[in-house]
């Protein structure tokens, strides 16, 4: 809920781009509410977190990205997943544990991951991945490369002892890694006014020696523009990035979460700035793109997901005698 930027009236993509970014984040907004419904129906086991409301963050971050660069995040993974590229057929057979997903049913909501995107999960441990993200940049530094990596995390994750170090070594060691924090105002169930003793997360950003950027997590637009011109500064020698994302997740923290420590007039107001909505008044505003046209996207996406939900049911369980496979990695 950030007021519209300079940067963002500037901006300048074309009506495909658009189509295409709306198409991923309908792509993201119904398979996350179809897993919602197979989560119901027992189909889906252990923790379902949704991102239901911060499609803007993924979609156009992801977009920014150059061929080469790293993605790598927390637990809350399907939409980056699916912004990356993967396959929803694929990122839905893993949902249902199943031999065809991309972890082979081992890994679940959880732990998604596709090595031709460069992406890299998926990681469960609160911050774990945080330092895993360090040591990517610092191999493409080793390398020479002029690849970067984007470090998704939440709010909550901000104040553990992984966010941190790894803060300090990027900037100790002038990593090529942007640190995007997308702050959906609540870490589970506490809100962050009550939980950071900093007022604001971007403040931690100077402490470490880097730049930091509070960005409108809801306006795709705005989120392109930020994480492109802080990759292009990392390519110009200009050291690691922060961004802290301003964004909602409508949904709770998990299936779980009964959502009641927030009011429903607090949700309403986010829900008026809806990413998808916040896009498509663009598109049929200033980019004067006609109705029909999404609608049509629409109803690709909605045969997209049923034919995941159908892969993914038909597809076989893991066999028993493959319980120890990939637990090791073979010469």
């Amino acid at each position: 809920m950030l007021q519209e930027s300079s940067q963002q009236k500037e901006l300048l993509v074309d009506q495909g781009t658009l189509l295409e970014w709306y198409r991923q984040m309908v792509l993201i907004r119904r398979f996350e509410q179809r897993s919602a419904e197979l989560y119901q129906l027992g189909k889906i086991g252990g923790f379902l977190h949704l991102y239901i409301g911060q499609e803007a963050v993924a979609v156009g971050s992801i977009a920014a990205r150059q061929e080469g660069d790293h993605v790598i995040t927390a637990y809350r993974d399907h939409g980056h997943s699916l912004a990356v590229g993967t396959d929803a057929k694929l990122v839905m057979a893993e949902l249902l544990g199943k031999e065809t997903g991309v972890s082979k049913g081992r890994g679940g909501s959880m732990h998604l991951a596709n090595v031709e995107r460069q992406y890299w999960g998926g990681y469960a441990i609160v911050g774990g991945h945080l330092p895993l993200g360090v040591g990517i940049a610092l191999a493409e530094q080793y390398k020479g490369t002029a690849n970067a990596v984007l470090c998704y995390f939440g709010d909550g994750a901000s104040n553990i002892g992984y966010f941190h170090e790894s803060m300090n070594l990027a900037g100790v060691w002038d990593l090529p890694i942007v640190f995007i924090l997308e702050n959906n105002q609540y870490g589970m169930g506490t809100s962050t006014v009550r939980s950071s003793a900093a007022a604001s997360m971007l403040d931690r950003a100077p402490a470490y020696g880097m730049v930091g950027k509070m960005v409108d997590g809801m306006d795709v637009l705005d989120v392109y523009a930020a994480t492109r011109d802080a990759l292009s500064a990392i390519r110009a020698g200009e050291g690691p990035q922060f961004l802290e994302v301003i964004t909602y997740r409508f949904e709770g923290h998990s299936m779980g979460d009964p959502l009641r420590y927030r009011s429903k007039d607090e949700v309403a107001k986010w829900r008026e700035e809806d990413p998808i909505g916040v896009l498509v008044r663009h598109m049929t505003g200033e980019y004067q793109i006609a109705q029909n046209q999404l609608d049509k996207i629409d109803e690709s996406v909605e045969e997209e997901i049923a034919e995941a939900v159908q892969f993914a049911e038909e597809s076989p369980k893991p066999a028993l005698d493959t319980l120890f496979d990939n637990i090791y990695v073979e010469a």
